[in-house]
């Protein structure tokens, strides 16, 4: 066991910050401890970062960031620093999952950090808006499946429609979770494969238009005329683009599962999110190539529409490509998101039943069906727009406390092993984004979205008190209920994975 586990298990055991002891009754398997395992390699990671990142924001984000910066070049300026963020806070987060090497990722960061609080309100958070947030990836992904039976009418899929399809892929990858890890690697394997198929389709594609010399609105001297001079618009823009780069943390989520975690962990994010954006870039120079900022703004499906005006007949590929790869991105993300809840179950901040696995399968079947029909209730009256500024704040303000968690574990534990020590100025910079991302769209155009979000967060608090802290709350009826759910899901609680 790394030193650092075995300090932090030791000081839960004997200070526990919530005043409710750490879940103690393991049980044991074949005289082992039940946890979940180590299979997924390096190749997996780097399919799980690119495979999170890459699903629907590079078909859905372009139009909402040309509409904020207002310029072709400045809206590739925003991909770029897009990218350049995700990266910089890819490392810093590096720095806290080689040295809190647990599933659950900002939630344990912010337990030895900040203490059971901050991080109940975060597992409430995420558990109930971030992770369930995942509804816009797959609202995205139904919106294409249907697309072409609707082509060519003035009103377009039935928003019902689509919605009933999203919901029918939800319950279908719960299902595959629920199943078994390396079923849902696969398919994250094999979907990022077919999604960078995708992009370098229209990747190609775009540059053979390049080199015919429809370059009129890339040329340097001209594609910054117009840009916006709106400290907001940029806010609101990098909540496009960042939207699109989202799942660069998704991996700390499931540290206890990557084999050689010090090396894989910060290696499948070196690689994958500078592919990433070498990636985004490529395939926004290709769209501009091709459509004009006019037919951009119009569309509402950016690759299908730059497919029709250059494969004509074959079209219908890049079409396909594309279902690939937002379904790919669903999987993807949420593989790792549900490993949460999973893990703030084990210390007590949800419910008992959410920290089990299956006895076989090894997998956590409660909190896997629990982000499922999380994830169905907030896309049953969401809209994508209204989703993505509704996550993109309280995930902002979730990653500014993370960031500032790397300056306050090296003050309080500068003993600590650190096999990624990263340079100061990162952190410090990424506050100071955070602190941009959350305040400025506030101050210029506040927004319903924001005020919901907030509240949403602060109603944590009127929880923790009653039913964790002080636990004056204590229903006997949840027993029964975990015991119901043990015999009907066949799962028992489960341990650290620290071998």
């Amino acid at each position: 066991m790394d030193t650092n586990m075995t300090n932090i298990s030791k000081r839960r055991d004997h200070d526990n910050v919530d005043g409710k002891k750490t879940i103690k009754n393991i049980k044991e398997q074949n005289g082992k401890e039940l946890h979940l395992k180590r299979e997924l390699g390096l190749v997996s990671g780097v399919s799980l970062v690119v495979g999170s990142m890459i699903g629907s924001g590079i078909f859905i984000s372009p139009k909402g960031i040309f509409e904020n910066t207002e310029s072709v070049g400045m809206s590739l300026v925003i991909w770029v620093l897009c990218g350049l963020i995700s990266m910089c806070g890819a490392l810093c987060y590096a720095e806290l999952g080689t040295m809190i090497p647990k599933s659950g990722g900002e939630y344990s960061y912010f337990l030895d950090t900040y203490g059971g609080m901050v991080a109940f309100m975060f597992s409430w958070v995420s558990n109930f808006i971030l992770k369930p947030a995942l509804a816009v990836v797959i609202l995205a992904c139904a919106e294409y499946i249907v697309q072409p039976f609707y082509e060519g009418t003035s009103c377009g899929a039935p928003d019902i429609v689509v919605k009933l399809i999203a919901i029918c892929i939800t319950v279908f990858l719960t299902a595959v979770n629920c199943y078994s890890v390396r079923l849902s690697t696969f398919i994250t394997n094999f979907f990022t494969f077919a999604k960078l198929i995708a992009l370098a389709i229209i990747i190609v594609v775009g540059f053979i238009e390049i080199f015919k010399g429809n370059t009129q609105y890339l040329k340097p001297k001209t594609s910054f005329i117009g840009s916006s001079s709106s400290v907001s618009a940029y806010a609101l823009a990098f909540y496009q683009g960042l939207w699109a780069y989202e799942g660069w943390n998704n991996l700390y989520n499931v540290t206890e599962e990557l084999t050689s975690f010090k090396r894989n962990l910060p290696l499948s994010i070196i690689i994958g999110i500078p592919l990433v954006t070498v990636v985004y870039v490529l395939t926004n120079i290709a769209y501009f190539a091709v459509l004009s900022p006019e037919e951009l703004l119009l569309s509402d499906g950016v690759a299908f529409t730059f497919a029709q005006k250059t494969l004509g007949t074959f079209a219908w590929i890049v079409q396909v490509a594309v279902v690939f790869s937002v379904f790919g991105a669903s999987n993807a993300n949420l593989l790792p998101s549900c490993r949460v809840g999973y893990a703030a179950a084990r210390e007590g901040h949800m419910p008992n039943i959410m920290s089990m696995v299956h006895v076989s399968r090894i997998t956590p079947v409660p909190a896997v069906l629990f982000l499922g029909s999380m994830t169905i209730i907030l896309m049953i009256p969401g809209s994508i727009d209204s989703l993505i500024n509704y996550f993109s704040f309280a995930a902002w303000l979730i990653y500014g406390l993370a960031f500032i968690a790397v300056l306050v574990l090296r003050y309080k534990h500068p003993e600590w092993d650190r096999p990624i020590k990263v340079p100061l100025f990162l952190p410090v910079l990424m506050i100071i984004a955070s602190c941009y991302l959350v305040i400025a769209p506030i101050l210029e155009d506040p927004a319903l979205e924001f005020l919901y979000a907030f509240l949403f967060i602060v109603s944590g608090l009127l929880l923790y008190f009653p039913l964790v802290k002080f636990q004056l709350i204590q229903p006997r009826f949840f027993d029964k209920i975990t015991a119901f759910l043990q015999k009907l899901l066949l799962v028992v609680p489960s341990g650290y994975n620290t071998e």
